[in-house]
This record gives C-alpha cells, structure tokens and sequence, in this order.
C-alpha cells in the first residue's frame, strides 16, 4: 500500500498549500495553475529561493493531469517580474562570485521546467517587466499584457548580459535589429510597441486582463493534451537549440564576472540611484588593459580580500569592494 501511495504522489500533482511555499503564491482552479511571484515589495524580483519555489510549482503543474493551463503572473499592480534580486546579487555574489554558478543553475532549473511543461502557460503581464522578467515572459507561450506595461532589458546597464535567454529568444521572437535596440540601448518600450513587435500577444485595460486571461485558458482548455503537448515539442525547436547552445557558457562566464568591476559600478548604480559614471568606467578599463601591457604589477591592495588591484580600478575585481581613494 505505502509503494502505491508513493508512486500515485509522484505521477500526480500536489495541494499546492502542501509546498509550504514563501516567494511565491501556487493556486488551482479546476483545469487552470496559477503562479504568483509574491513579491511586490521589491517588484517582484526572484532571489534563490523563488527560482527553486518556481521550478517546484511548474515541475508539479507538468504532473497533474487536471492542469490543461499554467498561468504565470506577479503580486500587485507595478511589476510583473523585474529579473534577479539585486541586492542579493551585491550582498553575496561580489564577495563570492563563484555562488553566482549556483544562483544560475536553479535560474536554468526553473527555465527548462517552465519550456518543457507539456501544458500550454500564459504570461499575465500586469506591471513593469524587467531583465530576466521579459525572460519568464518569453519563456511562456503567450502573453496578455495590460496596457500600462512596461518592457525593458537592463543587463548592459546594470553589469550583466541577458544571456538567460534574451540574447538567445529575443532575435527569434522580434527579430536581430530590434532585438539588438533592446539589449543593447536598455530603454523601456510600451504595452503597444509590445505587441506591434510580437512580443506579447494581446493588451488590454488592466481592468479586463483577468477576463481575457480566462477567456484565453479556456480556449485552450478546448484542445488535445497530447496534440498541445508534441506542438509545444516542435515549437521549442529553435528556442531549445539556442538555449542549450550557449546557456551552459553563459553560465560560466557570468559567474567568472560576478565580482568584476563592471557589476560593481552597476549594483552601486541600482543600490544609490545614480547614474554610473560610464566615461571614468571607460578610462579605468583602458588604464588597467596599459598596464597589463606594459608588465607593470598593480597598484595597491584590496583590504577586504587582500588581492592585487590595478591601481585604475575603483573596485576590486576579486570581491568588489570599493577600493579607497
């Protein structure tokens, strides 16, 4: 009897109160999941533990044959997602770059569940959509965003690069020269932009957003599981293929700059509300690439990690500590 109960848990879904869940609001409303980033207080950004709560809603949504539609969506009315935490990003990842590798698998965990759920997920777009947050949109198969949306990438900005799968899906969905005008300039684009690029599939009055959601939910509820499925399958060719081309590297390389500099200044940037000073960044990258140029050894010491620093930098590369004048 306990091997039954064991193997019936495992092919099926859970109570989603069961989860005990603390970043994120898990629902079940006959054949519709509905995934709350819960949030609102610092717009709904995901740290380590909503990436895992993510990744364990959408993994137990894919089980339960009850679920034709998996609703993704934010708390509140400001932000439908805004990417990484970024001040957990500077408060652990600039002293130990090397956790970022752990940060970014449980973010690649969520994304392949999400992609290979086997059941058709909506973007509820209700609010501000940032970074990895157009990524989680992307992610799904539609979108409806209310007409108060916002979209923007920041990774250049902000001492990243999306490479979790807007460098990989944004040419794909909204093609190369627009693609490159969001990710490399960082500048917002509206609800209707949006939707004349391809990007979401409908907008509409904030007031009318859950209705056209389940308007949406049960015209796919009124499609074969298995048919939805295997379409899913093909539909995921490109996207997989770009994703499993260059996620892996990505990851590597993002947890190698964790506590460059470059992120330094961003996170400085975010956490002050300032505007980076893009010139003096300019002038202490070309300081210090002279200097390995000339064999000259560095000019100080970090008196946080006690690492080498070109003189140029005003951050340590090794745990981003800003270094005294």
């Amino acid at each position: 009897m306990a091997n039954m109960i064991r193997e019936e848990h495992t092919y099926s879904g859970q109570a989603p109160d069961s989860f005990g869940f603390k970043r994120i609001i898990y629902e079940k409303n006959g054949y519709v999941a509905t995934v709350t980033i819960n949030r609102p207080d610092c717009l709904n950004c995901f740290d380590h533990l909503t990436l895992t709560e993510l990744g364990q809603a959408f993994l137990d949504s894919g089980c339960d044959d009850r679920i034709a539609v998996v609703v993704i969506t934010g708390a509140g009315e400001r932000a439908f997602c805004t990417g990484a935490d970024l001040k957990e990003q500077e408060e652990f990842f600039l002293k130990k770059p090397n956790d970022y590798h752990k940060w970014f698998h449980a973010f690649t965990e969520m994304h392949d569940r999400l992609r290979n759920i086997g059941k058709a997920t909506i973007a509820r777009l209700n609010g501000m959509v940032v970074g990895g947050g157009n990524e989680l949109n992307m992610a799904c198969d539609l979108a409806i965003a209310a007409d108060n949306v916002t979209i923007r990438q920041v990774g250049a900005a902000r001492g990243s690069v999306a490479a979790g799968g807007a460098t990989q899906w944004l040419p794909l969905i909204i093609g190369d020269r627009r693609a490159r005008e969001m990710l490399l300039l960082c500048e917002s684009i509206d609800a209707y932009t949006a939707l004349d690029w391809g990007l979401v599939n409908q907008v509409v009055p904030m007031s009318m957003l859950d209705s056209t959601i389940a308007d949406l939910c049960e015209k796919l509820y009124k499609k074969l599981p298995e048919c939805t499925r295997y379409t899913k399958q093909q539909l995921n060719f490109w996207r997989d293929f770009s994703w499993s081309m260059t996620v892996g590297h990505a990851r590597d390389w993002l947890s190698l700059h964790a506590g460059s500099s470059e992120v330094a200044y961003g996170l400085e940037s975010f956490r002050t509300k300032t505007e980076i000073d893009y010139a003096a960044v300019r002038k202490e990258a070309s300081l210090a690439n002279r200097a390995r140029a000339d064999g000259q050894t560095a000019g100080t010491t970090c008196h946080n990690c006690q690492q080498s620093v070109p003189a140029a930098n005003a951050f340590c590369g090794q745990c981003g500590t800003k270094m005294e004048a």
